[in-house]
């Protein structure tokens, strides 16, 4: 499995544990190989990891000498396609090729994606693995106008089929949250490539004046969610312009992404601009409003049925709080609309699942892996699918 793995986003934290899921269940005796960038962090935080590879900061023969083993490479999930480094990613995936392991897409995301060195390695790569599943239509919408010419599967984010961890009252104490008052989770994150269009500004203040709305409308607590440990300093940012400062607490911990979806069930309300975030909201059936920055949480909120806000600036202030005070009011009689989409949305996130172990049938359990005369505890055969 090769992605952004190694405990710098939740997100694709979620997205390995929900990947290594998938594999194990379809493999119960696979050597699972994670590629991380950080190591240390994946051995400690996923036990299902058979082995852990650096790939960042060491030597690239090191790297390619695990490839030749391999009955296939996973690239993804999550959004790894684009500008700066579609290309590191996909070097790897190129490397795996020219050794005839197996590659897959599972469930990656795409885009923006403007420089010729990496829309040509999105558009050469992904055109010779064995099968590409992407997360949202945004994220095919984009591979086709890179020039990429062959069959992509819309799925969901992997990340979906996660299973909630307790995140206790003993925990909420401890980062000074108080357990009696009605909590709204909040999200943030910082300006960036991925986020080109956020002035942090503009959308500190806003969300300042949201956060204040929520305290007074609602009689609420905020709590500031960091998805990113950048994510932090912006949750600080917006808290300084609250007018109500008392009423908001920033979590510090360090959580998994299981106690971070098992938070959830403590809040009554949500919004955010993590996709992540609003995924673990609406799994859990919190009311939320996505606060889309890029595609793939405008994708998001039109499968969730939430309103598709058309960005996150200063001026929208008055439309913001509007739809923050209709949710609230209107979410009894969306209750169930909601479930039925999510319900739809993991449906199809385990067809990435799906795919993935089609693949390995094809393949044919550790037959690679004997060729090349490496010692994994594939079984001779292979086995159905259970997911």
């Amino acid at each position: 499995m090769l992605g952004s793995y190694g405990g710098f986003n939740i997100g694709d934290e979620a997205i390995l544990t929900c990947v290594l899921a998938c594999l194990r269940v379809h493999r119960p005796d696979a050597h699972l190989v994670v590629f991380s960038r950080n190591a240390e962090h994946t051995r400690a935080h996923h036990a299902e990891a058979d082995e852990v590879v650096d790939w960042e900061g060491v030597s690239r023969n090191r790297v390619l000498d695990v490839l030749p083993g391999l009955d296939l490479l996973v690239l993804g999930g999550g959004g790894i396609l684009y500008d700066g480094e579609a290309r590191r990613y996909l070097r790897l995936v190129r490397a795996a090729q020219d050794r005839d392991v197996p590659t897959f897409a599972y469930a990656v995301g795409a885009g923006p994606l403007r420089e010729a060195e990496d829309r040509e390695a999105v558009r050469t790569v992904l055109a010779d693995m064995d099968d590409v599943a992407v997360r949202d239509e945004e994220s095919k919408l984009v591979l086709e106008e890179v020039g990429l010419e062959r069959e992509v599967t819309v799925t969901a984010d992997p990340a979906l089929l996660l299973r909630p961890e307790p995140f206790t009252e003993a925990m909420m104490r401890d980062e000074g949250v108080p357990t009696e008052a009605r909590l709204v989770g909040m999200s943030v994150r910082e300006p960036g490539r991925a986020a080109e269009k956020l002035d942090e500004g503009d959308y500190h203040a806003l969300l300042a004046d949201v956060a204040d709305f929520l305290v007074r409308r609602l009689d609420a607590h905020v709590v500031f969610l960091p998805m990113e440990r950048h994510d932090v300093r912006h949750a600080h940012a917006v808290l300084s312009h609250m007018t109500a400062p008392d009423k908001g607490r920033i979590l510090h911990g360090d959580y998994s992404p299981g106690q971070v979806l098992g938070l959830m069930r403590h809040l009554e309300l949500a919004v955010g601009m993590r996709l992540h975030f609003v995924i673990f909201a609406a799994l859990t059936g919190v009311p939320v409003l996505p606060l889309p920055y890029s595609g793939k949480v405008f994708d998001f909120a039109r499968r969730l049925g939430a309103p598709a806000l058309v960005g996150v600036a200063r001026e929208q202030a008055g439309l913001l709080l509007a739809e923050v005070d209709r949710l609230w009011d209107e979410y009894p009689q969306r209750r169930d609309d909601l479930r039925t989409r999510m319900r739809e949305l993991t449906e199809t996130a385990r067809e990435t699942c799906a795919r993935c172990g089609s693949l390995l049938d094809e393949i044919g359990g550790g037959r690679r892996a004997q060729e090349h005369g490496r010692d994994l505890p594939y079984a001779a055969e292979p086995r159905p699918l259970h997911a």
